[in-house]
Parts: structure tokens; C-alpha cells; sequence
């Protein structure tokens, strides 16, 4: 005979719980996803701030903007890319 005493959970239980946790999952990952190509964006333009904020700076000391960014003192973020921009007289 088996005994009526015995603790634990059943199979439905098990699956239950197992069919909830892939539902979160799969409502979770998306959202994080998301959140770092927000993260990467919002780093970028950022970055593009202090850039012209630094190419500002030193317009202010020179009265010339600098064509090389490496001459601004400028810091990009982590694993942002320092972007290539050319510039010359009567481009537009």
C-alpha cells in the first residue's frame, strides 16, 4: 500500500510552475534586449554632446575649430566608437 502521508509535488505542479517561469521569461528578455540598444543610443548622444561642447571649448581658445579629435581632449564612452567626420571648405 502506498502511503497517504507522503510530501512532495505532484507532475501537474511541476509543469505548472515551469509553463509560469517560461511566461516570464519570455516577457523579460525583450525588455532587456531593449534596454541596452536604449543604453547604447542614449551613450552616443551623449557623446556627441561632449564633443561639440569640447570642439566649443576650443573654438573659444583658438577662434579655428579643430579638425582632428584626438587635439580636444575628448573621451568617448566604452565601447561607444569615435566617429569619423570630414569636413572641408565648400563641401556643402
Amino acid at each position: 500500500m502506498r502511503n497517504a502521508s507522503r510530501k512532495g509535488f505532484t507532475l501537474i505542479e511541476l509543469l505548472i510552475v515551469v509553463v509560469i517561469i517560461g511566461i516570464l521569461a519570455a516577457i523579460a528578455i525583450p525588455k532587456f534586449a531593449n534596454t541596452k540598444e536604449k543604453a547604447y543610443i542614449a551613450a552616443m548622444k551623449s557623446d556627441l554632446r561632449n564633443l561639440v561642447t569640447a570642439e566649443e571649448a576650443f573654438f573659444s581658445d583658438s577662434v579655428r575649430y579643430e579638425s582632428n579629435i584626438a587635439n580636444l581632449n575628448f573621451k568617448p564612452s566604452t565601447g561607444v566608437g569615435t566617429p569619423t567626420i570630414t569636413v572641408g571648405a565648400g563641401a556643402w
